[in-house]
């Protein structure tokens, strides 16, 4: 499969997931709906959030497939795992704003959130060091400066969504800070790299 290829699929996949999102965004209860449309701001904030999320993936996965000469199965699998919790996340994006919306198990909801976060971010590290471990599949022109910043970049992830997890068990708001924060290092960093 040629790089060309397997980024117009995962375009599809991230696109039909950056979609769904917005699903879950509706202003239900009771009273004037000014007052609904109001009280809705924790899934118009999760929405956001997971959007960028995605956002930043889509950017980084073009990057990476910038640098890549010729996928192999093996990575074209690993992109298929990164899919699975990507296209999962409108999920535990509205089971997390229901929850921070009612007050009913936000904390699990946090947690189910970071849960679903790490997993999706432990799948992109693997992806990427799979494909520029030893430079395996990298181009032979790929700049050794882009390919240690998105090194660096992506390190923390898994570590950032881990604590952001662990904190959801005491403060599901604390948490929900620390994931949009985390969106927005990835926003920066992320438009770093896409235009090298």
């Amino acid at each position: 499969m040629s790089a060309g290829r397997l980024q117009s699929y995962v375009d599809a996949i991230l696109a039909i997931a950056a979609t769904l999102l917005i699903l879950n965004v509706t202003a239900t209860g009771g009273g004037p709906l000014s007052h609904r449309l109001v009280d809705a701001w924790p899934s118009y904030a999760a929405y956001a959030v997971s959007f960028l999320t995605i956002g930043v993936i889509w950017i980084n996965h073009h990057a990476i497939l910038r640098l890549v000469d010729q996928p192999d199965p093996l990575f074209v699998i690993q992109n298929l795992l990164l899919l699975l919790f990507v296209g999962f996340l409108p999920f535990p994006t509205h089971v997390f704003a229901d929850a921070l919306r009612t007050g009913d198990g936000a904390r699990a909801a946090a947690v189910f959130y970071g849960i679903s976060a790490t997993l999706m971010a432990a799948s992109f590290n693997a992806l990427w060091i799979y494909a520029s471990h030893g430079r395996r599949l990298l181009r032979t022109d790929a700049p050794e400066r882009v390919v240690k910043g998105i090194t660096h970049s992506f390190r923390p992830g898994i570590a950032l969504y881990a604590t952001a997890t662990v904190v959801g068990l005491f403060s599901a708001w604390a948490s929900a800070g620390i994931y949009a924060a985390i969106a927005g290092f990835y926003v920066i960093s992320g438009s770093a790299f896409s235009r090298e």
